[in-house]
């Protein structure tokens, strides 16, 4: 079955960096796209990045753009999300999701807390 375990997130200072990892299984990954989304508090899930199964393409939110980088590992399975530049608006849950067989699959989730 199709599994996506979220990685890396912790507390970090304003202005600081980090790398969130998520590994996928149960589906041939390098044939799928797979997203970043977050959710902060009090507020509705959003799309952060996008990358395609080859990770020749991505997209970001413009909340996010020149500050966070989406990449991927074909052969390790696994995407990620490197965070430059922190803010406390980017205090949130990340999730990594990919649609396999027209249905979504989520991970847990990693929590990320911006503050000093």
């Amino acid at each position: 079955q199709v599994q996506l375990v979220e990685s890396g997130g912790g507390l970090v200072q304003p202005g600081g960096s980090l790398r969130l990892s998520c590994a996928a299984s149960g589906f041939t990954f390098s044939s799928y796209f797979m997203r970043w989304y977050r959710q902060g508090p009090g507020k509705e899930r959003e799309l952060v990045a996008f990358i395609s199964s080859g990770g020749g393409g991505t997209t970001y939110a413009d909340s996010v753009k020149g500050r966070f980088t989406i990449s991927r590992d074909n052969a390790k399975n696994t995407v990620y999300l490197q965070m430059n530049s922190l803010k406390p608006e980017d205090t949130a849950v990340y999730y990594c999701n990919t649609l396999y067989r027209s249905r979504n699959y989520w991970g847990q989730g990693t929590q990320v807390t911006v503050s000093s």
